[in-house]
């Protein structure tokens, strides 16, 4: 075997993204608040891009000596600059027509981009519900520890006191339970305020914290804050102490004959107990700090017009309106001869043109996506989860000519505003299951329909998943599983049919 070095040659092809391909892939991925924030971003980067709705000076007006200032930064000021040789004025002439032509490319992108049949115009009704939206932005949750810590000023407690108190509440979980036992807390709470203290200030404390805010607060466990409720009531029952003490396993399994034999008491005693246990509150300091859902944006918004046929608009609400700055039109035709100035006008025009293309490309492409869903799942539109048809992202690719991988891309993180509610766009594509009538159902159909055999059962015999099955295939010609039964259930939180069975 011979070893040493060579040379070769190969011809091959690779595919290389270009920057702006990066940045059009980037911003197709972003969501409706990304881009407003990705929008901002480049306003503050490229003086090129301004805001619509921004007065200022009309086209070949305005003060450019921020912009010379700018300019500037990449070489000699403009006014410093060397003037033009007669054999290079030529090539000067060349590239200010080449800047005048690129500045009439993105006057074209900035007219595509503000058109007003591809985006949504903010009429005074859509503003009227931004503003009604933010009047019903509820307020920034208070947590329990800031609940009762401004509370406690109020008790009459020692400052000793009132700092076991204050260390308790911020010991409490986001539930309201002490997950310490009271030995670990008093030695704890020493160590802090740096004074003794004994078990009897600790239950003190709590007393009086259970007092302030709720019977069932400071709790080791569940069986323990039920207790502590149970307790609380102006005559507790005995009835209800049993079971929560001693059978709380079988209220959860739904095992009542078993407890009407252990206690001696009746069913219909049983049964009240029960509802009145489930009407207690197992986690007392989650409602001091719920947490506010997430506000969802629309991307898109189906809407159904006179003719009563749906259309998609881009809803630019959340996308401010952009246009050229009119004053680096007079920058050009100023100084428009100088080397440093063109090479600075150049690169920011090629910058918004870049970014203009990627905005409207983006909403361009989720149009187009947009509108061949709504040709595919119409009954949706119509009828609800029970229309929804199977589809593939690959169908959708195949149909407007794109790659799956844009397909995924465009819809991920993306909502709709339709007359069904606002989905994610990712809803629309479900697989489905093939009918013995023919046809197919999708999966939110399929399960839609178990939640519809499970509504209809006889609540005194409850079906099992075998059963469920076997009338999905009596009833709608769905053939499905056992295991598929129970995984949909299981999704729609829908208990065995032991935990459904009624006595």
């Amino acid at each position: 075997m011979r070893i040493g070095l060579h040379q070769s040659a190969r011809l091959e092809q690779r595919l290389v993204q270009s920057p702006q391909m990066i940045q059009a892939m980037k911003i197709l991925q972003m969501s409706a608040l990304d881009l407003e924030e990705r929008v901002e971003q480049e306003l503050e980067e490229n003086p090129f891009l301004e805001r619509e709705e921004e007065s200022g000076p009309t086209s070949g007006e305005g003060d450019v000596s921020g912009v010379l200032t700018a300019a500037g930064e990449a070489g000699a000021p403009a006014s410093e600059a060397p003037a033009p040789a007669d054999e290079g004025e030529d090539t000067r002439l060349v590239e200010r027509d080449r800047l005048e032509n690129m500045l009439d490319t993105l006057e074209l992108y900035d007219r595509e981009y503000g058109d007003g049949t591809r985006l949504r115009p903010i009429s005074d009704e859509a503003a009227d519900r931004r503003l009604e939206a933010l009047r019903n932005t509820p307020d920034s949750a208070t947590t329990l520890a800031e609940s009762l810590t401004e509370s406690i000023a109020f008790l009459p407690l020692t400052e000793l006191e009132r700092g076991v108190a204050t260390f308790l509440v911020h010991s409490l979980d986001e539930r309201g339970y002490l997950r310490d036992s009271l030995e670990e807390l008093a030695a704890a709470a020493a160590s802090q305020l740096a004074a003794p203290i004994s078990l009897d200030e600790i239950e003190v404390a709590l007393f009086e914290l259970r007092r302030l805010a709720h019977p069932g607060l400071g709790a080791g466990d569940l069986r323990e804050c039920l207790l502590l409720q149970v307790d609380a009531a102006p005559e507790p029952d005995p009835l209800l102490r049993v079971l929560v003490s001693e059978h709380l396993p079988d209220i959860e399994a739904n095992r009542l004959p078993h407890i009407v034999r252990a206690t001696g008491h009746d069913m219909e005693a049983v049964k009240a107990g029960v509802e009145q246990i489930r009407h207690l509150d197992p986690a007392p300091g989650a409602s001091f700090g719920e947490t506010q859902a997430d506000v969802i944006y629309p991307d898109v918004l189906i809407e159904e017009d006179e003719d009563g046929q749906f259309v998609v608009i881009i809803d630019r609400e959340r996308t401010p309106r952009l246009r050229l700055s009119p004053s680096y039109r007079r920058l050009l035709n100023e100084h428009g001869n100088d080397p440093e100035t063109q090479a600075w006008v150049k690169k920011r025009i090629e910058s918004a043109r870049w970014f203009l293309d990627a905005v409207v490309q983006r909403q361009s492409t989720l149009r187009r996506i947009t509108e061949a869903i709504v040709r595919r799942q119409q009954l949706y539109l119509e009828e609800g989860v029970r229309g929804l048809r199977p589809l593939r992202m690959q169908d959708i690719a195949d149909e407007i000519g794109v790659h799956i991988s844009t397909i995924s891309r465009a819809v991920a993180g993306k909502y709709a505003q339709t007359p069904r509610g606002v989905v994610p766009l990712k809803f629309f594509f479900t697989s489905g299951t093939v009918k013995e009538t023919g046809g197919s159902e999708s999966q939110a159909g399929v399960q839609q329909r178990v939640a519809e055999v499970v509504a209809g059962e006889d609540t005194s015999r409850p079906l099992s998943d075998d059963q469920i099955s076997e009338q999905l295939q009596q009833r709608f010609g769905i053939k499905i599983a056992r295991r598929t039964v129970t995984k949909y259930r299981k999704i729609l939180k829908i208990p065995s049919s032991s935990q459904r069975r009624e006595y």
